[in-house]
This record gives C-alpha cells, structure tokens and sequence, in this order.
C-alpha cells in the first residue's frame, strides 16, 4: 500500500475531480465550495447550532488527508519546504505546531477578511463573481511575489 500512496495523484486527475466536487455542489446544494464555511460551522456550533453540510465537508477533508497520510507510512515527514530542512533532529517536533498556528492565523484572517482562497479562487470565479477574480488576483500576486522575495533572500 505504501508504494501505491508514495506520490501525489496527478493534477490530470485531481484537477477534473474537485471540478466535478465544484459544479455538483451548486447543481444539487445551490452552495460555494469553501474551507471558511466549515470552519465558521464548527465555530457557530459551539453555540448550540446545529452541524451543516460545510462542517462535514472539513470533517471529511481532514479525515481524507489522516487517513491517506496513515495509509502512506506517516504524516509529512518531508515536503514543507523550509520548514523540513531547517527543523531538523528533534527539532523536527516544532514543525507540526508551525503548520497548526499558520493554519489558525490563515483561518483568522479569511474570516477577518470574508472568504478563503478556495471559496473565492474555486468557487466564486467559476460563479463569474467580480469580487472573487480581485481577490483570487490579490491572493496569486502575493504570493508569486512572496515566493520571488524568498528565493531572492535565500530562504527557499
């Protein structure tokens, strides 16, 4: 199983997929694909309310990458860029806690901000929203020049 679960699918297959997840989610909910909703879920439950389709979406997202991860031999032992070749050793523990508060600070500021990457760059602009080909330009020159920035400084 561990050879079969070694590499990532391929985009040819990945790609058509979650495109199928994203028309069949307005052709039979009437509803954008999103991680923020699933997490606004989750949030809004705590308050008594009940779990929709979107806090399940997340459950079974992070289940999915739990489960494959088991299925491959391991969680990310390699394959976060800088994170794994700088926290080496035992320092290698740090690197779970970092992608959890990254995580926790991305979820914040795409609530701040009103939507995620995924709900505006997957969703919204294949709804043709004006406002979420701004923001998936905004996000994508971000981070290409977040990336050249790093490569000119060394760090990648």
């Amino acid at each position: 199983m561990h050879d079969l679960l070694s590499d990532q699918a391929p985009w040819w297959i990945v790609g058509p997929a979650f495109g199928l997840v994203v028309v069949g989610l307005v052709a039979t909910l009437n509803e954008r694909i999103g991680i923020l909703g699933g997490f606004s879920a989750l949030v809004e439950a705590v308050d008594g309310k009940r779990l929709g389709w979107k806090a399940f979406f997340l459950f079974g997202l992070c289940g999915g990458a739990a489960l494959y991860a088991t299925l491959a031999g391991g969680f990310g032992h390699s394959g976060y860029g800088w994170l794994t070749r700088t926290f080496t050793g035992d320092a290698r523990l740090l690197v779970a806690p970092i992608l959890v508060g990254a995580g926790a600070l991305i979820g914040y500021g795409a609530k701040t901000a009103g939507g995620c990457t995924s709900g505006n760059g997957l969703g919204g602009t294949s709804l043709g929203s004006p406002a979420s080909f701004v923001a998936t330009a905004t996000f994508m020159a971000t981070a290409i020049g977040t990336a050249f920035v790093l490569r000119w400084l060394g760090a990648v």
